[in-house]
């Protein structure tokens, strides 16, 4: 089945609607990462997502030299995130957002970043001075698009109002969790979701502004696996095993049967089908796992059907 690419206002290269994670590349098997990077760009994939914080650097430093020694520097598309809370440093400062980003773009092999993302928020730093520094970054050349990943979503109206007031360039992106299931608890420090219901308004303001959305851990860090009691982590039970969640699983696996699919797939065909500028970050550890993402990319659901996933209509 083929990929789907979206195109996003300031960004010329076009862009695969799923980006290939990169936290499971690692320096000490450099061939197995390299082969699973070689797998998911053949089946069309051209985004993808790092961090600093990510293996110590070694993700980042993987990622660089694979696209040097594939000579795709100009037809990958790299998203990245600095300023993450470290310990008890929250990092998001010019300081910290500049070191950061050198760092990035030192390990990427590059001199430039298609879109950054600043990882966390530190609602006791004003906007003003992160804006001015990306803005900064932008005119220099080094990141083209930028935004905030686990920003909510009158911190973006204050960024975007600061920006508009003194003639800069907004944050143009947001990387925050969507899934079908609600996140009751925050898994991590400082996580921002747009699910479920309490989310809503935020959503329709996302819709509103066409703003693009990289959303992240669409299965719920593994809640939507074909077995989901194997080897949760905490933070996802923590995060994700409510009632509410459970009934959505369960209407998941009656659909997928009816289709012919997976749970997992149908759990991301649920985001991929939203009336929303949507782009989904998944970490593959194979190729075939991207086919299979490909597959629900590819699967249409109807509103009737979303609802139903959602809670949002009785039992059919």
């Amino acid at each position: 089945m083929p990929m789907e690419y979206g195109t996003i206002e300031g960004m010329e290269k076009k862009i695969s609607r799923i980006l290939q994670g990169t936290m499971m590349l690692r320096e000490d098997d450099l061939q197995g990462s390299f082969d699973l990077l070689d797998g998911v760009w053949a089946l069309g994939v051209n985004g993808f997502d790092g961090a600093y914080i990510y293996g110590g650097g070694q993700c980042e430093r993987v990622l660089g030299q694979w696209l040097d020694e594939r000579g795709l520097h100009d037809k990958a598309v790299i998203l990245t995130k600095g300023a993450h809370h470290t310990g008890k440093k929250n990092k998001v400062t010019p300081v910290d957002i500049t070191a950061d980003l050198t760092t990035s773009l030192e390990r990427c092999r590059t001199d430039f970043i298609d879109i950054y993302v600043l990882h966390r928020d530190d609602l006791n730093v004003e906007v003003g001075p992160i804006v001015e520094i990306l803005n900064e970054h932008k005119a220099a050349g080094r990141i083209g698009l930028f935004g905030g990943s686990n920003w909510t979503v009158p911190r973006i109206q204050e960024a975007n109002e600061y920006a508009y007031k003194h003639n800069l360039e907004p944050f143009t992106v947001s990387s925050p969790n969507y899934s079908l299931a609600e996140q009751v608890k925050e898994p991590w420090r400082g996580c921002i979701s747009i699910s479920g219901p309490r989310n809503e308004a935020d959503r329709a303001w996302y819709a509103e502004q066409n703003m693009p959305l990289f959303t992240w851990s669409s299965l719920a860090q593994g809640f939507f696996s074909e077995d989901y009691k194997a080897n949760l982590p905490g933070s996802c039970v923590d995060a994700y095993c409510y009632e509410q969640n459970f009934k959505r699983l369960d209407r998941a696996g009656e659909l997928a049967k009816e289709k012919g699919l997976t749970v997992p797939q149908i759990a991301l065909a649920f985001n991929l089908n939203q009336l929303l500028n949507l782009f989904s970050l998944i970490g593959v550890f194979h190729p075939d796992e991207c086919k299979a993402n490909i597959e629900a990319l590819n699967l249409k659901l109807t509103q009737e059907e979303l609802d139903w996933l959602d809670l949002k209509r009785d039992e059919r």
